[in-house]
């Protein structure tokens, strides 16, 4: 018997592999004919403030680093919703759905993937030697030990 996914969970990061994750996800979903949610989890929003560079899907390579940026200056919030924002308009689907979280990353994306009823989660790994890697305590590993949706992994190394 095959079901069919009804609800997909794409986590983002900030990384330039990102766009291939979003890519890779949607094209999966669309097949699937699936809804869509993207999230973006905020873990340690201090990092905002040095990131200099986000060189993915419309930020049009890099944040405005001419004058130096200070945390107050800076909201995660609004940086992680207009990443989201800029993300779905770049797939070109405006019923995607979209969820900033605050937190640790496995935490957060458990957490929405049962909120949302996923039927499936779909995430990067940007490790060089996944199975290593995995092993010592990864997002990607932590996901798959405590869930019991199935997992879409994207390889994005180079």
């Amino acid at each position: 018997m095959t079901t069919k996914a009804k609800q997909v969970l794409i986590a983002l990061d900030y990384d330039p592999s990102a766009q291939k994750v979003a890519d890779k996800g949607f094209l999966f979903a669309k097949t699937m004919k699936a809804r869509v949610t993207l999230l973006h989890v905020i873990a340690n929003p201090s990092h905002y403030t040095s990131i200099g560079r986000v060189t993915i899907l419309g930020f049009s390579g890099h944040l405005d680093t001419s004058k130096k940026v200070v945390e107050v200056d800076l909201e995660p919030d609004e940086i992680s919703s207009q990443f989201l924002d800029k993300t779905k308009r770049y797939l070109g689907d405006d019923r995607i759905q979209t969820q900033t979280k605050e937190g640790d990353f496995a935490e957060c994306i458990l957490t929405v993937a049962k909120s949302i009823h996923a039927d499936v989660i779909v995430m990067g790994s940007h490790s060089r030697k996944w199975f290593e890697n995995t092993a010592m305590g990864s997002v990607t590993e932590r996901v798959l030990l405590y869930t019991t949706i199935p997992v879409l992994i994207i390889p994005t190394k180079k």
